[in-house]
């Protein structure tokens, strides 16, 4: 055997083995699978708050109500209910008399009689004239003369009609009739007393509905709308639960500094009486900053940022802070909102997109 062949045979073994073992080494990669970074998370408060709520006085009113006048001056003789009486549509409720309505009317009825007599008249001339004309008996001139005649009748019997329509309006605004079901609030006017054409006499609420009107400050007119539910509570009894108003008319703000503004508010019927003294509330609600722990901000070369926590990843979001508040930061970012979760232990070790495993 050649001593120097058995040396040489087993280099070459050798060599081979390590030529296989590297291709097998080639073939898995010897870079670790990074873990997830184990972190302890916070959430993101603010958002909208309410504040304490407000109570504005106001009282109880009908919903439907007039006050009821006359149209015609006179003097009253009838009325025909009393105070607190219930009432129907079309009721009568109390009567004025002026001497001069009646011959008004007369007049005018009279006076439309004569007009429409002459008019008669003049319509049967000109229709006879017509067929003389026709016949070569009767001028054009006076032809034309009666009709116009005829026509100006006609426009005086329309003024005439009127004037009577008129008159009889006024004689029967002598009457005052109830506008709807309700009951008298208030009597203004005693019988034998002068009334003058639009002077109250009465005042009718219907029980239908109750509102209430409150006045507030411009400030407070953002923080309600039509339709929404406010809280009214009896002033009499506080210890009574509030009832549920509904906001039915908001009014717009002037430009006079400090001046009140009415808003309307409906409540549901037989809860509440006309007059009776209530209050409404209204809660202010104001945009709150964006806190997070104070731990959780990481200041780096371009600025302050957070690690916001979403399915189990960590991204970088920018902030700027605004102030501390104890433990907690007044942040502002765009990304950034309330109820988000944000890292604040365990940042040592966290890059922008790692995967993290909260605890």
């Amino acid at each position: 055997m050649n001593p120097l062949r058995t040396p040489m045979t087993l280099v070459s073994f050798l060599f081979l083995a390590l030529l296989l073992a590297g291709c097998k080494a080639s073939d898995v990669s010897t870079e670790p699978a990074r873990e997830a970074v184990s972190v302890r998370v916070s959430e993101v408060t603010g958002g909208e708050s309410q504040d304490q709520p407000l109570r504005f006085s106001g009282i109880v009113r009908a919903t439907q109500r007039a006050t009821l006048t006359f149209q015609v001056s006179g003097t009253l003789k009838e009325r025909a209910v009393e105070l607190g009486q219930q009432v129907h549509a079309g009721e009568v409720l109390a009567r004025v008399y002026n001497p001069a309505l009646e011959p008004a009317r007369d007049s005018a009825r009279a006076r439309l009689a004569e007009l429409t007599t002459r008019y008669e008249q003049a319509k049967r001339e000109w229709e006879r004239s017509s067929q003389l004309h026709e016949r070569g008996m009767v001028s054009e001139q006076s032809l034309e003369r009666l009709a116009a005649q005829r026509d100006s009748l006609s426009a005086s019997v329309a003024t005439a009609r009127a004037a009577l329509a008129e008159a009889t309006q006024m004689l029967a605004e002598s009457t005052l009739q109830a506008p709807f079901s309700g009951r008298v609030e208030a009597l203004l006017v005693e019988p034998d007393e002068f009334v003058a054409a639009g002077q109250p006499v009465m005042r009718l609420s219907s029980p239908e509905g109750r509102e209430v009107e409150v006045r507030v400050p411009a400030y407070l007119l953002d923080q309600v709308q039509l339709a929404q539910s406010l809280p009214v509570w009896s002033a009499r009894d506080r210890s009574l639960p509030a009832q549920p108003g509904t906001v039915v008319e908001i009014a717009q703000a002037g430009a006079i500094r400090g001046e009140l503004h009415p808003v309307l508010v409906s409540v549901p019927a037989n809860t509440l009486e006309p007059g009776e003294p209530v209050e409404v509330g209204i809660t202010p609600v104001r945009e709150a900053e964006i806190t997070v722990p104070l731990l959780s901000v990481v200041r780096h070369a371009d600025g302050t940022s957070v690690f916001r926590v979403r399915d189990s990843l960590a991204n970088r979001i920018p902030v700027i802070v605004d102030r501390v508040v104890g433990e907690r930061v007044v942040v502002s970012s765009a990304e950034l909102a309330p109820g988000d979760q944000v890292v604040y232990a365990g940042m040592t070790r966290l890059a922008d997109g790692d995967a993290v495993e909260v605890r």
